[in-house]
């Protein structure tokens, strides 16, 4: 019940009433930025990997992350049954994938997947004018498109790890004296998180630039796997026509093959799918800043494009 703790005045012509309705000032604790930051990430997540929605939005996301699993088991039930019939090291001698191999294997899967995923966390906040509500929060633009990135990273790196662990324990399980085995490959553990973890920021920097062009989600999936498709026939088969330097050259635009190279020199090994690249032959140094400047840059577009909070 309100308590009148003010009356009008007797005689004057104009009263009224003032009433007293319980009003208490905000006490707790101010979160600010920080706790806009989390919940745009939370909800990325929770986006990308279809919770809180529909059947149909699941599909896509976990199809890919279990396929990728799959593979990784087949390859360590591949090995264990070559390492069985073959004594140790059969695996290696029947030439099975293995940790360095498995993602140049899966590179245009993983590719895939984050071209079909990243712009649901983008396209519909721009289509919907989402993006604008973000305003009236204390959160800037960073802040809307860093924690957008970090989520779906979040996601690409359960897709490029997950497999990885998949294999490894196959394989020391499978492996007579497993604790004979962690001891010997237990650096490929550093190896594969490492690889996985370029080949993640890759791909999600890539795929965010892309959906941060469109209101659609269907046209930046479609741009970023017709791009991905078809640079790589298109530039080893130019490359190899051209060939010496300029072949070279042309062949780093293979967009697939750029973190692969990176994967090559973090494991000391070429794999299948690099092997007869042109563009391995320029070196170490020359890969690993093209992969940076293919990182870093359009990162740099990407937020130049949110800064604002522009939608």
């Amino acid at each position: 019940m309100s308590e009148a703790i003010a009356e009008a005045q007797p005689g004057s012509e104009r009263g009224g009433t003032v009433f007293d309705i319980g009003y208490q000032p905000y006490t707790d604790v101010r979160e600010g930025r920080s706790r806009g930051r989390r919940a745009i990430f939370k909800d990325g997540v929770r986006t990308a990997l279809g919770f809180g929605r529909g059947g149909r939005a699941k599909i896509l996301p976990w199809f890919f992350i279990v396929a990728l699993s799959a593979l990784g088991l087949v390859f360590s039930i591949v090995a264990a049954a070559a390492n069985t019939m073959g004594g140790p090291g059969g695996a290696e001698k029947a030439g099975i994938p293995s940790y360095s191999d498995f993602y140049g294997i899966a590179s245009m899967m993983l590719f895939v997947f984050a071209a079909v995923v990243a712009p649901d966390l983008l396209s519909p906040d721009k289509r919907n004018g989402v993006i604008n509500l973000y305003r009236v929060r204390p959160i800037t633009g960073t802040d809307y498109i860093a924690s957008r990135w970090a989520a779906f990273l979040s996601v690409m790196l359960i897709a490029v790890w997950l497999p990885q662990i998949v294999l490894f324990l196959g394989l020391s399980g499978s492996d007579p004296v497993p604790m004979d085995y962690l001891t010997k490959n237990w650096l490929d553990i550093p190896r594969f998180i490492l690889a996985g973890a370029a080949m993640a920021v890759y791909a999600t920097t890539l795929a965010m630039l892309a959906a941060s062009f469109t209101t659609r989600r269907a046209y930046a999936s479609v741009f970023l796997v017709g791009l991905f498709v078809i640079s790589t026939p298109f530039t080893m088969a130019l490359s190899e026509e051209i060939g010496g330097a300029a072949g070279q050259w042309l062949a780093m635009f293979t967009l697939t093959s750029i973190p692969v190279h990176v994967n090559d020199i973090i494991f000391g090994q070429v794999s299948e799918v690099t092997e007869k690249a042109p563009a391995r032959k320029l070196g170490s140094t020359v890969l690993v800043g093209w992969y940076f400047a293919w990182t870093i840059i359009p990162g740099l577009i990407l937020w130049s494009r949110y800064r604002k909070l522009a939608s």
